[in-house]
């Protein structure tokens, strides 16, 4: 038997043992979409994040949704009631944003590889581009010229460090990512004897960690090297945006990252920031943390059986919606995500079961050798920690099944 990562907390089952979401039984909600699989994501579990994000940081320092984590459109629209900006990685994200109601000027486009018609749409918006290279940052300014527009750019750094614990390091070393930081002000100052409106630094060093004194020690580096170019380069970044980095627990033995704690880490370093920093605005920019407990995938049970001894439950979900849930999205040892029955919510667990997918492949497991209450045939089984990387970054249409339905309740 293998263990299967924490249930977040925010979910409980009703009288006859079946899982609640949003309120709504998981049964239920089935029934209104037609069919599984199914995402359902919680919009009071997203709020409730958000303050939570709130309460712990520094009332100066703004937030930022990373929409690569979920760009699902009714979750995009409520998310932009709550942040004060979106962060996007390409053109289809960044029309995606602006049908949200997201204003432009709270938009940053990231992401190496812009072509220029991604370039010409976000300077035509009025978004902020954060540039990845010299060339790319000459290449936005001719296309500002010909539009006749005062591109808006900020500059992404490829900080000289990372994030200790990340899942996934982003700076530090040679990196297809933003400028290297020794030739950030050469940079910078181009933009600005061009003329641009510069809009400051983009500096992200890491995601997925858990360790709150690994991210408090990196923010701390962010802001010294972000007041050290300001002032090699001569002028004051109008916004820093100090990247994210909150991870959430999905594998046994994983706790919550300590919000509170990485809050008050950043507000004593903001408090003893370089002068140069003195009229800076400050952002995280945050995707999982504000996305991926408030999600579920629900998806049915087609088939029970026995092979040598071992029970799998088949479903008609799998890896092609559940990527990351199967291991293969950048998991060196695979584990398992936080599972249930729906049906059987809290109960307690009878038989050691294999949930795997309707996929031809053995890399379609949803839960390995778990132990779970009995489920049969019909039953839904629940995965949680699924509001992040999971439909839109998944192989929908592998063989041919196609995506799962989504839905905000």
């Amino acid at each position: 038997m293998k263990p299967h990562g924490p249930i977040p907390p925010g979910f409980a089952a009703d009288d006859d043992g079946m899982l609640l979401i949003g309120g709504d039984r998981a049964e239920a909600l089935a029934d209104v979409a037609g069919d599984t699989p199914l995402f359902v994501y919680d919009s009071a579990m997203l709020t409730a994040r958000v303050a939570e994000w709130h309460a712990a940081m520094p009332a100066e320092v703004q937030l930022h949704y990373a929409m690569k984590a979920n760009p699902y459109a009714p979750l995009l629209a409520w998310m932009a009631q709550l942040v004060d900006g979106f962060d996007v990685a390409s053109g289809g994200e960044l029309k995606a944003a602006l049908a949200s109601g997201m204003a432009a000027a709270d938009i940053s486009f990231a992401g190496p590889g812009k072509r220029d018609r991604e370039l010409e749409a976000a300077i035509a918006a009025g978004a902020t581009l954060n540039l990845e290279s010299a060339g790319e940052g000459e290449r936005a300014l001719s296309i500002g010229a010909r539009l006749g527009i005062t591109p808006r750019l900020a500059v992404r750094v490829n900080p000289d460090f990372d994030l200790k614990g990340s899942g996934m390091k982003m700076g530090g070393g040679a990196k297809p990512f933003g400028v290297d930081a020794d030739e950030v002000p050469d940079v910078v100052k181009r933009l600005l004897d061009a003329g641009a409106d510069w809009q400051g630094f983009h500096i992200f060093a890491g995601s997925q960690a858990l360790d709150a004194g690994a991210i408090a020690d990196t923010q701390a580096q962010t802001v010294a090297l972000a007041a050290r170019l300001a002032n090699e380069i001569g002028a004051v970044p109008p916004l820093v945006n100090l990247g994210g980095g909150m991870g959430v627990p999905y594998f046994p033995g994983d706790r919550p990252v300590d919000a509170a704690a990485v809050g008050a880490a950043l507000g004593a370093t903001l408090a003893a920031r370089d002068p140069m920093l003195g009229g800076s605005r400050f952002a995280m920019e945050l995707g999982r943390w504000l996305v991926a407990e408030a999600g579920v995938y629900l998806t049915r049970i087609v088939d029970r059986k026995v092979s040598h001894g071992e029970t799998f439950l088949v479903t008609d979900g799998g890896l092609h919606h559940q990527l990351a849930a199967s291991g293969n999205f950048g998991t060196v040892i695979r584990r398992n995500y936080p599972i249930a029955v729906a049906g059987r919510f809290g109960g307690e667990p009878v038989e050691t079961v294999s949930v795997v997918g309707c996929l031809c492949t053995p890399l379609d497991r949803l839960g390995d050798q778990v132990a779970l209450p009995r489920a049969e045939v019909g039953d839904l089984v629940a995965i949680f920690q699924a509001g992040a990387y999971g439909a839109s970054a998944s192989p929908a249409s592998f063989l041919g099944q196609g995506p799962a339905r989504e839905m905000l309740v």
